[in-house]
């Protein structure tokens, strides 16, 4: 009985590294749209032992730490929908971190999220402002 050539080219690594060109694409995405709002761009993929933030941005006094969530359709469900309690307290971790090392703990500052939806045509993008607190906690779904 021979090996299936199909079964052959499929691997773990494959699904990975697909995950993680779709990841940084839909980060590309995301900083396009928040950049085509006015906002600068202040550091990307800020990581540290307790979590890590997609993108760190400036829109007028405010610092904005952005995840972004990026799904193929939404069989699995919405992108922002996984983004809860946990994973919020990593990104409010590495943001800590980031201001912490920065001198941003003085200034104010937003949890956002950015889900983005590939399929059919052109990727959708849709921001969600205060999408949770310093607590990890719902924000203003």
């Amino acid at each position: 009985m021979g090996k299936n050539p199909e079964r052959l080219r499929e691997s773990p690594k494959d699904d990975s590294n697909e995950r993680n060109r779709r990841g940084r694409e839909g980060e590309d995405l995301a900083a396009g749209h928040l950049a085509g709002l006015g906002w600068e761009l202040i550091a990307r993929n800020h990581r540290c032992p307790q979590g890590e933030v997609d993108l760190i941005l400036r829109a007028g006094k405010e610092i904005h730490f952005v995840e972004v969530r990026s799904r193929t359709g939404e069989a699995k469900g919405a992108p922002e929908e996984s983004v809860g309690r946990t994973k919020a307290r990593r990104v409010v971790a590495a943001a800590t971190d980031w201001a912490r090392q920065n001198g941003g703990l003085h200034q104010r500052f937003r949890f956002d999220v950015v889900a983005v939806t590939f399929g059919g045509g052109d990727p959708r993008v849709v921001l969600f402002r205060d999408a949770f607190d310093a607590d990890g906690g719902p924000g203003h779904w």
